[in-house]
């Protein structure tokens, strides 16, 4: 198992390098979103990482429209999901996330699982030309349930799955069933808690999530790769101290 954090996109990637890796994490989940989204400079990037003992985890942009039923604006939003497997692909990692599309016209609402089925399947075999795989995150209905991943992945071939544990509990099926019913599927996982009326991104322990069970599903089906603690925190003050009480957590249950 590695534990790793996502940079903060308000502030510039190197700072948020040196603060991940002095904290002792494994890795940093890049988030490509504004205001901070460039990261040209690539072998900067690698140096910094490097010093710091530091991998990769791709985390592209949850508000790209990237279904849109419209060409050009469908078109454009793969072009920065391109940008963004360019950039991931040159720093070394093999997964990209992606979230589920919601942005439909009404009328279309109906239609926006067949919608991202088609759409991803583009993504897929894009990212593969960059030798990356595609994990494909549970979120807000009506991606929030097995039976939807369990379509989406039969029909999109090399598509897998990124399981975030606070967005199961917003949903119909959480985190356990999610590991229940895809193990080997399974490429990345989020950990923050929540109240389950919405998406808190709080510290381990803090929500209503039951994480003794939580984590021993996961490792039940053999996962021991990213795990990413998705906590926020205003207060930069005390950012660390939430997250290193999350990080013990996860520790004591993971045994």
């Amino acid at each position: 198992m590695q534990i790793g954090l996502m940079n903060n996109p308000m502030e510039p990637f190197e700072k948020e390098i040196l603060a991940i890796g002095d904290a002792g994490y494994d890795f940093v989940d890049l988030t490509i979103e504004g205001p901070h989204i460039q990261y040209s400079d690539i072998d900067k990037i690698k140096s910094f990482l490097q010093r710091h003992g530091l991998f990769i985890v791709g985390h592209t942009d949850p508000c790209l429209p990237y279904a849109y039923p419209i060409k050009g604006i469908r078109d454009a939003s793969i072009k920065e999901l391109e940008r963004c497997a360019s950039i991931f692909s040159a720093l070394g990692t093999k997964v990209m996330n992606i979230h589920p599309c919601y942005t439909f016209p009404p009328a279309m609402k109906a239609n926006q699982i067949e919608l991202n089925i088609e759409a991803l399947s583009d993504i897929v075999e894009m990212a593969s030309s960059f030798q990356l795989t595609v994990a494909f995150e549970n979120f807000r209905a009506p991606f929030d349930s097995v039976s939807t991943f369990k379509r989406i992945l039969a029909k999109v071939p090399g598509l897998k799955v990124h399981l975030d544990f606070g967005h199961g509990n917003m949903g119909i099926d959480d985190g356990v069933a999610f590991c229940k019913e895809f193990g080997e599927e399974i490429v990345h996982v989020h950990l923050s808690d929540n109240l389950a009326s919405g998406d808190h991104h709080i510290p381990l322990g803090s929500g209503n999530i039951e994480w003794k069970n939580a984590i021993q599903a996961l490792k039940s089906v053999g996962y021991n790769g990213a795990i990413t603690l998705e906590i926020f925190c205003r207060d930069d003050t005390v950012r660390f101290e939430y997250l290193e009480i999350s990080r013990k957590l996860l520790y004591r249950y993971w045994g």
